[in-house]
Formats: C-alpha cells, sequence, structure tokens
C-alpha cells in the first residue's frame, strides 16, 4: 500500500508508461485475437484496462472523466490508446488536485469489500499488471513486436544485437 500521493504517482508513472507502450503496439487486426473461442479478444481486454481507471478509482468518490466499460470496445487500436492516455491523464490530474496523503487512508467499497484508497491504488496497479501479461501473450499470438516492460523484450534484446537470455 502507498503512504503518500508521491510514492503512487512515482510508481503510476512507470506502470501507466509501459501499458501505454503495450496499447500502443496494438494493431486494428490484433483486436480480434483470441486465445480460445470463449474468451476475450485482444480488443476487449484492451478496452477493460482502458475502463478499469475509472472502475476503479470511481469508487473512491475521485471525480474524473474516463472511459466506461458499457461503452462499446473501439474497433481501432489508436482510439484504444489514446482513450488510455486521455482517462490516464484525468485520473492522475484529479488525485493531485483531489487528495492528499490522508486521503490515502479513507475507506471505500471496492466491489463489495472495504479497502482504503491506498490499498485501492495497488489493486489498480496490480489489476492492470495481470491483464498486460496476458495481452503480451495474445500480441505475440497475432505476430506484434511486443515491446519491453520490466526489462528487453525478445525482440528489443534482438534489436540491439543481443541474444536473448536463456530460460
Amino acid at each position: 500500500m502507498f503512504h503518500s500521493i508521491t510514492e503512487f504517482l512515482n510508481q503510476w508513472e512507470h506502470e501507466s508508461s509501459s501499458t501505454q507502450k503495450v496499447l500502443d503496439a496494438l494493431s486494428d487486426e490484433s483486436l480480434q485475437q483470441k486465445v480460445s473461442l470463449e474468451g476475450r479478444n485482444l480488443g476487449r481486454m484492451a478496452w477493460h484496462i482502458v475502463t478499469s481507471l475509472y472502475e476503479f478509482i470511481s469508487q473512491t468518490g475521485l471525480q474524473f472523466e474516463g472511459a466506461k466499460s458499457e461503452q462499446d470496445v473501439p474497433t481501432s487500436a489508436k482510439e484504444i490508446a489514446d482513450q488510455y492516455r486521455k482517462s490516464n491523464e484525468a485520473m492522475v490530474s484529479a488525485i493531485k488536485e483531489q487528495w492528499s496523503d490522508e486521503s490515502l487512508k479513507e475507506v471505500h467499497n471496492l466491489f463489495g469489500h472495504p479497502s482504503p484508497n491506498s490499498l485501492t491504488l495497488l489493486t489498480l496497479i496490480l489489476h492492470q499488471t495481470h491483464h498486460r501479461g496476458q495481452m503480451t501473450v495474445l500480441m505475440r499470438q497475432a505476430g506484434l513486436k511486443v515491446p519491453g516492460v520490466y526489462g528487453p523484450s525478445q525482440e528489443e534484446w534482438n534489436a540491439i544485437g543481443m541474444e536473448p537470455p536463456k530460460l
């Protein structure tokens, strides 16, 4: 959990920029990629990440404009990436303007469970990271280059003329 807004924003900067890189790497054609017949396709998973910003954080009472899950999944990869950028900027601005470090201790209902705002922020990061990982598998299946998140991806190792680590 986070003890200060600055602590969260420092972590969020890396996490949200990594998610933005992944979303920016999608193509319109890749949005239909699925792992199974009954699973979400890549476009729905990407849109779920975008709409989760508002869905999670609005439960704390924070006021900002963000994409909502009841909206149709865009068919344009650029629109999905742009909506993440816009929702993220609005959320970060709202946190800076409406919250203080003390706000992190406030408890609100998060999907039926009491959660301090600091835990809600951590849960948002973990949720996003989980789905971002799922997306990279679907991206590989769709033939896309996967950007590195916590280090170089296989494609990035190759681009700098190095062998990817052996597993």
